[in-house]
């Protein structure tokens, strides 16, 4: 009889967690769709800035901006990083603070100093245990980001980089959603814009005041604020993708113990109700 309680309890218990992974996997797929509209409303805007700027730089042959150069070699790293604001989403989280962590080590042993922007509760608290510069943490922005609060860290990652030469580049890392089983961690560079640098001039056709150079400088922080924005709304897509997954296979994973589970319950009552019978047969023909 106590091995039948053990099992119905554990019975239970399977249940309870079972009704809170299902919970979680409903919760993350409502969370996932609003998340990847916010994410297809945000491109256009970024695609026009950016082929504006292409224009800009592709049009003046004396183009010459701050923002399209090399800075000197080994000087610091400015590293966005955008992670989640809580677990049980898979390897997420993981991931993507692997790939930061592997850049960091790499400024380090070429003599740099990474600096990091920590974006997500996972982040912040995993750049806290470790020997890293922090420019600014961002927790709990993810899920009601706006453009307004991208473009405050723009210009935030903008000052530090006019006001410190050594500032070589600026590169964020996070999460691109690929597909509803894959999420892939990515690292882009943000600063210098050497793309936009390399391309070839044309026959200029339109006149920028008061010059080509000030005009692109004024897009950059919009630039700016459309990566970092895109990045926080794809990365937020990614983790609940990951996070309905994780929860899904908890729920299938769960469903397969109870299964098993009342197996063995059901074989232990019926081995418990034979012994019982035989007992009352073996006590009859004894008084007999």
């Amino acid at each position: 009889m106590a091995n039948l309680k053990d099992i119905k309890r554990r019975i239970h218990s399977v249940e309870s967690t079972m009704q809170i992974t299902k919970a979680m996997e409903l919760v993350a797929s409502s969370k996932f769709r609003h998340a990847r509209e916010r994410a297809e409303a945000a491109q256009p805007f970024f695609n026009a800035t950016y082929k504006l700027m292409a224009e800009i730089a592709a049009e003046d042959p004396y183009f010459n901006s701050q923002y399209v150069h090399k800075r000197m070699e080994n000087g610091a790293v400015l590293l966005i990083v955008i992670a989640g604001d809580r677990g049980l989403a898979g390897g997420f989280n993981s991931n993507v603070l692997k790939m930061a962590q592997a850049r960091i080590d790499e400024v380090k042993a070429q003599g740099g100093n990474p600096i990091v922007m920590p974006i997500g509760q996972k982040a912040v608290d995993y750049f806290a245990r470790h020997e890293v510069k922090v420019l600014k943490a961002y927790d709990h922005v993810a899920e009601h980001a706006s453009i307004y609060l991208a473009m405050d860290m723009a210009e935030l990652v903008l000052q530090n980089y006019e006001r410190h030469e050594s500032l070589q580049s600026v590169e964020m890392v996070y999460t691109n959603y690929v597909s509803p089983l894959v999420q892939e961690a990515q690292k882009i560079g943000m600063i210098p814009l050497e793309n936009l640098a390399g391309s070839h001039p044309r026959n200029c056709a339109v006149e920028y005041e008061p010059s080509a150079e000030e005009v692109f400088d004024r897009l950059v922080p919009q630039y700016l604020a459309g990566l970092i924005y895109g990045g926080i709304v794809e990365s937020f897509a990614s983790e609940q993708a990951a996070r309905r997954t994780a929860m899904e296979n908890a729920t299938d994973n769960a469903e397969e113990m109870i299964d098993s589970l009342s197996l063995l319950y059901n074989r232990a009552r019926q081995g418990a109700i034979t012994q019982e019978l035989t007992e009352i047969v073996g006590g009859a023909n004894a008084q007999n």
